[in-house]
């Protein structure tokens, strides 16, 4: 069935995108840091975070590596000690539709994969259920968006965490470019982002 969407109104309306319609806005039920906006899947286990940080200053001899490296700071920074963990399966400039022309933006595919695999429901039924729900591995979409002239970056992160029994496994293998329903459903909800995003209030950059 296609997803449905509705227009999310971020950070006080200063920034509107359309967002999966069976998503719920968490800071309706617990304090939110005042950069960040997230956003979790009531029938599953997806979340979509809007996150405004301070822009990255990263080296390198061209704009292009120079946001490439941000780009991979900003997931380090994400996973934390867990860097080795990740693999990233490739990475794409990205078109806002609604930002000035030209706005640079990329998103990475990455897998962040725990160094204790869970044990399967049925090998353990006695394991904790935090322990049974945890994941095989969690699939991240980062985007980020580069606003010089703000001295912000912008990242949106779809985290779509892999649980036992909640997905078919022989339908993803990304070595084969086999997504699986979820990844193909956060693939669409970033879509739908880059297509609708617009800024309404450009102050705001200099108020998070």
């Amino acid at each position: 069935m296609p997803t449905r969407f509705k227009k999310a109104n971020l950070f006080g309306g200063a920034i509107v995108c359309d967002l999966p319609e069976n998503f719920a806005d968490v800071s309706q039920i617990r304090q939110v840091p005042n950069n960040q906006e997230v956003y979790i899947d009531k029938d599953g286990f997806t979340s979509i975070i809007i996150d405004i940080t301070e822009r990255v200053n990263a080296t390198g001899d061209t704009a292009l590596e120079r946001d490439g490296r941000a780009l991979t700071i900003h997931l380090e920074d994400l996973v934390g000690d867990d860097a080795d963990t990740v693999k990233v399966w490739n990475t794409s400039e990205t078109e806002f539709s609604h930002l000035p022309e030209g706005t640079p933006a990329y998103t990475l595919i990455a897998t962040q994969t725990p160094r204790q695999p869970p044990p399967a429901p049925e090998d353990d039924p006695s394991a904790p259920r935090s322990q049974r729900s945890a994941p095989n591995f969690t699939a991240i979409i980062l985007t980020l968006v580069r606003l010089e002239r703000e001295k912000s970056d912008i990242l949106v992160t779809i985290n779509v965490p892999h649980i036992p029994g909640e997905y078919d496994e022989e339908e993803v293998d990304l070595e084969l470019g086999k997504q699986g329903v979820l990844i193909g459903d956060a693939v669409e909800y970033a879509a739908r982002i880059w297509s609708s995003f617009e800024v309404k209030r450009w102050g705001l950059f200099g108020e998070v």
